[in-house]
């Protein structure tokens, strides 16, 4: 995929405020974007903005050499190392924030929200601290990548108060993660597999909140040809529908121009589709889903290519994406495997030998998840790893239900089929 950029943003002060604390960056050499919202006294949010910018982008440009490192496909960098830059440089502007803070009484408390897109090969590596947010237009399609850290969504993700409850608390808005009100923050980060026409919008809640009720028409307004007149239309609905915070925007555009590869656009298509319908993945909701796949991988096994075999250990769920599989124990076949299909879930969570073996039968393609991978997803995702283990409990229930239910059936057979009583001529006595 040839990664082309073109972005337009824009800060606007909105009807009501007199100062405007929002504060972005565009660095198309990078293709690094962010968008600051502050928050604090005489004038403390706009000076948070600005130096969680500023420190967010310094941070990132002195590491440039990673990124390149990573765009030319060396070993010794991968997805995880730019996860890892992006949070580091998240902390740094946090640090500085809470210094300049604790260095002058009058901004005491001042902090930020911040949302970050970097774009570099064929994925978006994205970061988000706060209610600023990150959508995704494609396929006229919008979708928002990033979760507002709110004490509404603490309260529900957590399940501590139900839906209902939860959007009447007086301050249900409250920011519940912020760059700078301590020196240490909690970044979330997330990685979306790029497609030619992609949009992406990064913006304040200024903007947000104004389509709450009417996310097709923010998809609308980003999708208008021209970025420059989508994005200067999206400040000016907010400003019309009452500009009651500052207004900040950025739409990114990629490789607009350029065909776009349909096979790399089946191929993630399959993957969504296939994890989203799997008993382990299907309490989560689509943020979930991405962060599952940000970890799996494509392999492509020939004609009578060997997947697994019985009795090695193993280390990675399988789900079949294209072609058809052959599952043997002990040599004889046991069962056939058809696009949608998955094998080894138990090695995510456990190492032991696999129960059975699985052939390639012709070619296909399967979708791969490491263990050590998805245990990096448990660690950093509390609430993801809580649904991902309970439904994990789910799978081994039915699978204990089915054993004993198989046993049973086995047990009766024997029962049925049992000769002891002529064994010990017992002919003639009673054999209740």
């Amino acid at each position: 995929m040839k990664l082309e950029t073109k972005h337009c943003g824009i800060t606007d002060l909105g009807r009501s405020r007199e100062v405007n604390e929002d504060c972005f960056a565009a660095d198309p050499k990078l293709n690094l974007y962010v968008v600051c919202d502050g928050m604090g006294g005489h004038a403390a949010g706009e000076i948070a903005s600005e130096i969680a910018t500023n420190i967010f982008h310094s941070v990132i440009e002195k590491e440039q050499d990673l990124i390149k490192r990573y765009i030319s496909g060396e070993d010794d960098v991968n997805k995880l190392d730019l996860l890892n830059m992006m949070a580091f440089a998240a902390n740094c502007a946090s640090s500085e924030v809470h210094a300049d803070s604790v260095r002058n009484s009058e901004r005491s408390g001042m902090g930020t929200t911040l949302v970050a897109v970097l774009l570099a090969r064929t994925e978006a590596f994205i970061l988000n601290v706060g209610d600023s947010r990150v959508y995704m237009l494609r396929d006229g399609s919008l979708e928002q990548l990033t979760t507002d850290h709110t004490v509404f969504n603490e309260l529900v993700r957590s399940r501590k108060l139900p839906l209902e409850q939860a959007e009447k608390l007086e301050f249900s808005n409250a920011i519940t993660r912020a760059i700078g009100t301590y020196e240490y923050t909690e970044p979330e980060t997330l990685i979306v597999d790029l497609l030619e026409g992609d949009r992406f919008l990064l913006c304040s809640d200024g903007l947000s909140h104004y389509f709450e009720e009417d996310a097709k028409m923010l998809g609308e307004l980003l999708a208008v040809r021209d970025l420059d007149r989508a994005t200067q239309l999206m400040i000016d609905a907010a400003n019309e529908a009452g500009g009651g915070d500052n207004i900040t925007a950025i739409a990114v555009s990629v490789s607009e121009d350029v065909r776009r590869d349909e096979e790399r656009a089946r191929t993630l298509s399959l993957k969504r589709e296939h994890l989203a319908k799997m008993t382990l993945f299907q309490q989560l909701n689509e943020r979930e889903i991405l962060r599952v796949l940000q970890v799996t991988e494509v392999s492509s096994f020939k004609d009578n290519q060997s997947i697994i075999e019985e009795g090695k250990e193993g280390d990675s769920l399988f789900v079949l994406l294209e072609g058809r599989a052959s599952v043997k124990r002990g040599g004889s076949e046991i069962a056939q495997l058809v696009p949608g299909d998955h094998f080894g879930e138990m090695a995510l969570v456990r190492g032991e030998p696999r129960s059975a073996s699985v052939v390639s039968k012709g070619s296909s393609e399967l979708m791969v998840i490491r263990r050590a991978e998805f245990f990096e997803i448990l660690r950093q995702e509390h609430q993801l790893a809580v649904k991902l283990l309970w439904q994990f409990l789910g799978v081994l229930s039915n699978r204990f239900a089915e054993t004993s239910q198989e046993l049973g059936e086995a047990k009766e057979g024997v029962e049925v089929e049992d000769t002891t009583w002529q064994i010990f001529d017992l002919e003639g006595e009673d054999q209740s």
